[in-house]
């Protein structure tokens, strides 16, 4: 199976998106990320309108503000609004079997949890973070499938569109819009690219 050039186009900008939502969704962007986001422009699509959308917001606030937000949505006194890792959406529970499943795929890739970093490797950020360095590497489009359908597709569609619905979400809203939108482009793409496999293979 051929290897996916990591320099082309399309996989450049699959892996930029994965990264954005890793770094907005990690911790609250501070003065640089906003001016980054503030800068983005998109075209007619739906997402290119999230993206303008993501960047007038982004424009409009400060790293205090988006501080105050990131707290409430995903951290809270007890609980943020949303709980943004796999285990919780798929079983209700946090570190539950999604979590040892994805440990093991990780440890197979020979990917683990960089030192210091405390949470577990199911919450969202850090799955984004992984599908962007399997698509920089120009990891096999079997195993980003994978990657995808084992730990993403299950549950990641749902905290995106959750997020987009959250009380709080101000700047965030346009980010679970990105994500939910980004995630069906990335279904509809696969699904095109095992059907070309299966017919070449017949």
């Amino acid at each position: 199976m051929t290897v996916h050039d990591p320099e082309s186009g399309a996989d450049g900008l699959r892996a930029d998106v994965y990264r954005l939502l890793a770094l907005t969704l990690a911790a609250p962007p501070g003065a640089d990320l906003l001016a980054l986001l503030g800068g983005l422009s998109g075209d007619a699509t739906p997402i290119g309108r999230a993206f303008d959308d993501l960047a007038a917001r982004a424009r409009g606030t400060d790293p205090q503000a988006v501080e105050r937000e990131f707290n409430a949505l995903f951290i809270g006194v007890v609980q943020g609004e949303l709980v943004p890792y796999a285990s919780y959406y798929r079983t209700g529970f946090l570190t539950d079997r999604p979590l040892s499943a994805l440990r093991a795929d990780l440890q197979a890739l020979g990917l683990e949890r960089a030192p210091g970093v405390s949470e577990p490797e199911d919450h969202i950020a850090a799955l984004c973070d992984v599908m962007a360095v399997l698509i920089r590497e120009g990891a096999d489009p079997a195993v980003q499938r994978h990657m995808l359908d084992s730990h993403l597709m299950p549950w990641a569609g749902r905290f995106f569109q959750d997020l987009e619905g959250a009380e709080t979400a101000g700047l965030y809203r346009p980010v679970g819009t990105i994500g939910r939108l980004f995630l069906e482009i990335e279904r509809e793409a696969l699904n095109r690219q095992t059907d070309q496999l299966e017919e070449a293979d017949a």
